[in-house]
């Protein structure tokens, strides 16, 4: 069985954290693969982008790494507080923990920041949001990361990508890495990509 875990910081975008659910969820709806969703925060209600809330399944006090296979990060908007907890200490430690145990990091747009800020980037290619001439891809540079300005990247453990766009790409990306390319291909297709 996989296991995901898809941890919403406050200020997470929605578009970023639905297809990580419903990619996963036709996989194993429609297809029976062996794979689970478990959403995670720091409060038992976590404020969306555009104020919307989601009851998560777990506190970041009750993760343990060990119970999964991959941590998805979508990314959010500064203005509702996006940074305020994806730059917490709490959750860098969180990262570096994944990837310490070698497990993968599915990330949206400026999800990859705190991937950045953790250090788990430094010397890795990666990408994050490419609009608004790239301060987005700048800021993501100064953690020591080969930004690349391409839609979806893998280095090193760890999927970027660099707008909301790509969300269902990471999406399909991360399922495939835990599955393998032929279930990836037939979810795709089953969804119209």
């Amino acid at each position: 069985m996989a296991q995901v875990l898809l941890f919403l910081n406050q200020g997470f975008e929605t578009m970023e954290f639905s297809p990580f659910v419903d990619v996963c969820g036709w996989a194993r709806n429609d297809y029976d693969v062996d794979i689970h969703v478990t959403t995670a925060g720091f409060t038992p209600v976590v404020r969306s982008t555009f104020d919307v809330d989601v009851t998560v399944d777990k506190l970041i006090t009750d993760i343990t790494v060990d119970d999964y296979d991959a941590l998805a990060i979508p990314g959010g908007f500064e203005e509702y507080g996006f940074y305020e907890t994806a730059y917490s200490d709490a959750f860098l430690a969180l990262i570096r923990a994944f990837h310490a145990a070698d497990k993968l990091i599915a990330t949206i747009c400026v999800g990859a920041l705190p991937v950045g800020k953790s250090g788990v980037l430094t010397g890795k290619q990666a990408t994050t949001y490419h609009l608004r001439r790239g301060y987005r891809q700048k800021e993501l540079a100064k953690f020591g990361v080969n930004v690349v300005n391409e839609p979806v990247v893998f280095d090193a453990n760890v999927i970027t990508s660099y707008c909301p766009q790509t969300a269902a790409l990471v999406a399909f990306k991360m399922l495939g890495l835990l599955t393998d390319e032929a279930t990836e291909q037939t979810v795709k297709q089953a969804m119209g990509y």
